[in-house]
Parts: C-alpha cells; structure tokens; sequence
C-alpha cells in the first residue's frame, strides 16, 4: 500500500533538495504536487487542505528560505507534519488492571473476526490470557468461524447460549473473571451498512459492560467510505481507537492518513497480512518515514527479534564470521524470513529502497520479490543431498541436471542460485571485513557487490 503516493512524494521533494536555494514558486509548486498526490491516493480534501497549508506557510519562513540546505528543510517539515497528521505518538491499549473487555465494532466485511484472532494472538505473546466471544448470532457461520480462529490461536472461545448478544458478554465477563482470563475480546456482530438497529445493539452493550475499548476495525482498502464508516461509529457508540486492515493491500492509503484527523480517534493497530500474527501497533512515525522511502529500520528489527531465539541468532553469528554458512543454512534463514512477514515488505522497509523503483537495470537488490520464485529456491535446495547443501562447490555439471529434474525447474536457475549463494556468501565476508577493519563498506567494492547506496 501506499507505493504510488511514496513515488509521488519522493519525486517532488528529490527536487527541492537539489536546490541551492528556494523560492517561494519553488515552495508553493511543490505544495501543489503534493496536494495532487495526497488527492489521488483519496485522502479527505479538508484533511489534505490544512495539511498542505501548514507546510506552506512553515517552508516559506525566513529561516527555511535563508538556510544552507533548505531542500532538506522542507523535507523535515513534511514529515513532521505527516506524523501529526497520523495520530503524534502511538497510541497504547487500555487493558486495565481486571477484567478488561474490549468491544470489536465495524461493519460485515471488514475483517472483524479474524481480527479478534489476531489481537488475541498479539495479547498471548504479551503474557495475557484473552478470551473470544461470539456475540454476532445473525451472520451464518460466524461463531463457527470464531471458534476456528480460536483453536488455531490456541485461545478459548465463550459461546453462551440464547439469542440475546449482550447477556452472552455478560457472561462471558462472569466467566472470566472467575478463571482469571483477561481481556474479553468480543466480536460484535456486523452489518453491510451502518444502521440504526447495529448501533442500539452496541450502545446497549458498551452500557452494560464498561469496555476499557471499543475499537473499530476498518477495511483500508475502502478508502473514504473507511472515514465515514469511523465517524457515523464514534457518533452513535463512541469508540476508543481504529484497527486498519489490508493494510498490505493494493489501497491508496487514504483511510491511514484521514481516520485520525477527521475523527479524533487513534489508529491503535494495522494488519498487514493474511495470516494470524500479521497484527501490529500503529507507529504514527514509521508510517510517515515509510511513506517518504525513510525505510522502517526499527519494524524490521522488532520483526526479526521476534524470529530469531537469541541462542540461534548467536549461531548464526558465529557460521558467517567463520565463514561456514552454506546451503542448509540458507534454506532454515528462508523459512525464518517467512515468519517475519512477505518479503516485498521486508524489502520495502529498508530505507532508500522505495527511492530505488523504476530505476531498471541498476545495481543491488531487486525491489520486487516474487514469492513463486522463493518457493522454486527452496526445491532446488531441497532436491540437493545433505552434502551437496554443506558443500556447494561440489555441485558440478551432472549434478546440477539431477538437481534440476528433481525440483521440477531448468539448470539455469539452479546455476542461478548456486551464483547468488556464492554472491551473498561474499558480499556477507567483505561487510564482515570491513566491519573489523573499521571500514565503511562502499565506494568500488560496493558497487561490485551489488550495495544500493541509499537515499530519497
């Protein structure tokens, strides 16, 4: 998400920072590029009016206009005020000190029950003990679909009986607070528009229950319908913050940037893939450094804490500065990676690379990865023998024409693999070099090896 409008963005303050000096036509043009820009990826029109007038009359001071790098002055100025426009700072849960009940609210289609799966999932890993509860009785299937997302989070599931939703909440809360589990996360039933009977339903509920949240889950993809969505909810029940969902998808981003200023209320946490640990806290600064191609260097590292036990990122250490990391190796750091989410992402969070697309032919890694390909390196691996994977250099002629049957592909992508192991394994020995030596790794030898050297 958000790819053309990071190209927009960066294409406009590339400019300016190639100026010496700025005039106020410099200022104002590049206020209207990223009016347009901001325009098109459907953020709300007053949202984008007061945004770009606040950056307007900031870069046209005196101090910006008689600066020695007023291009970069501009830059900082549009990403401070992009944070802002995403919430400031992030915005925590309120879980409480007991019982905490957290009311999942939004419309049919959204992602609500998966979501509460995936909040429950996001509290376990944080040393909380969440209970589901399945309040929405009108939609076919929907408690079947919750109890499955519960046996596959491994989180128990209140089901209660009847056909009254806020007797079953209550309880739920009866029965939680008994075993001791916390927070109640109830997924509220849903409807394909807002209407009056949902939000009766719901104010009943938030009365009858005191919820430490009442969160909305949004659709990203759903663009301003998202920001009317939010707001007609907070009119009728009041909620306490957002979940955007799809925020991995092929959506223009308005909902991400208007939600906050148009309602008031946080983003909280965005799911960014299908799968149930794709649930994270919004970071109104990450998200605004993502959008400019700053990278998210601090996601990226939180993700990958999360894959690596300390022990085997030790072990690991270890194999690449004795120089034993070979095949086998490369295949288990494959699957590692695919815990941390969809590699276009991970690339996408590395600063500079977003400034990199378009740029064909160029040096260093390829800014779209394909997950098909991934899959036919991993059969290549595996279709090798176990001495095969330890010793690479062994791998001659016959032996890469019975690899390739094996894993169904042609030899010359198993030539092309075997090339780029023998590329990373050197690229990772002259960082390691240059590491000890005190050397920053660029210039020439970075150039060889394929290193981006970064920047919008």
């Amino acid at each position: 998400m958000l790819d053309v409008l990071t190209a927009k963005l960066q294409a406009v303050l590339r400019g300016l920072r190639g100026k010496g000096r700025l005039s106020e036509g410099d200022v104002s043009a590049a206020c209207r590029e990223i009016r347009l820009a901001l325009l098109e990826a459907d953020v709300n029109f007053k949202v984008v009016r007061d945004f770009v007038n606040r950056i307007r009359e900031k870069a046209a001071g005196k101090e910006v206009m008689e600066s020695l790098s007023p291009g970069q002055q501009v830059v900082g100025i549009v990403r401070d005020e992009l944070v802002e426009l995403l919430g400031g700072a992030s915005a925590e849960l309120d879980l409480g000190e007991a019982t905490a009940v957290m009311l999942m609210v939004g419309l049919q289609g959204g992602g609500k029950t998966t979501t509460c799966g995936k909040l429950a999932l996001l509290l376990k890993g944080k040393g909380k003990r969440p209970l589901l509860v399945a309040t929405d009785l009108r939609r076919a299937a929907a408690v079947e679909q919750l109890r499955v997302v519960g046996e596959q989070v491994g989180t128990a599931v209140f089901e209660g009986s009847g056909d009254d939703p806020v007797g079953i909440v209550e309880a739920a809360v009866s029965h939680a607070s008994r075993a001791g589990l916390s927070p109640v996360i109830v997924d509220t039933a849903g409807r394909t528009h807002v209407d009056q009977e949902l939000m009766s339903e719901l104010v009943v509920m938030k009365e009858r229950t005191a919820p430490a949240e009442v969160l909305l889950v949004l659709d990203a993809m759903t663009g301003q319908d998202a920001v009317n969505v939010a707001q007609e909810f907070d009119r009728a029940v009041g909620i306490s913050g957002v979940i955007l969902t799809k925020l991995d998808g092929d959506a223009r981003g308005g909902a991400a940037l208007s939600v906050r200023a148009v309602t008031g209320r946080p983003i909280k946490l965005v799911g960014v893939g299908e799968k149930l640990e794709a649930l994270e806290p919004f970071h109104p600064d990450r998200m605004a450094s993502r959008i400019l191609g700053m990278g998210d260097v601090l996601t990226l590292i939180e993700r990958a804490e999360a894959a690596y036990e300390e022990r085997e990122a030790e072990e690991l250490e270890k194999k690449l500065r004795e120089r034993q990391f070979d095949l086998e190796d490369f295949m288990r750091e494959l699957g590692r990676l695919s815990k941390m989410g969809p590699l276009e992402h991970l690339v996408g969070m590395i600063p500079g690379v977003q400034a990199m697309r378009g740029k064909a032919g160029g040096p260093g890694m390829p800014l779209e990865v394909d997950p098909k390909q991934v899959k036919r390196m991993r059969a290549i691996v595996q279709s090798m023998t176990a001495e095969e994977r330890r010793k690479p250099d062994m791998i001659d002629g016959s032996r890469r024409r019975r690899i390739a049957r094996g894993s169904g592909v042609s030899r010359q992508e198993v030539n092309l693999l075997l090339k780029q192991f023998r590329q990373m394994r050197a690229m990772i020995a002259q960082l390691l070099a240059a590491e000890q030596s005190g050397r920053p790794f660029s210039g020439r030898a970075g150039k060889r090896m394929g290193v981006p050297r970064f920047g919008v």
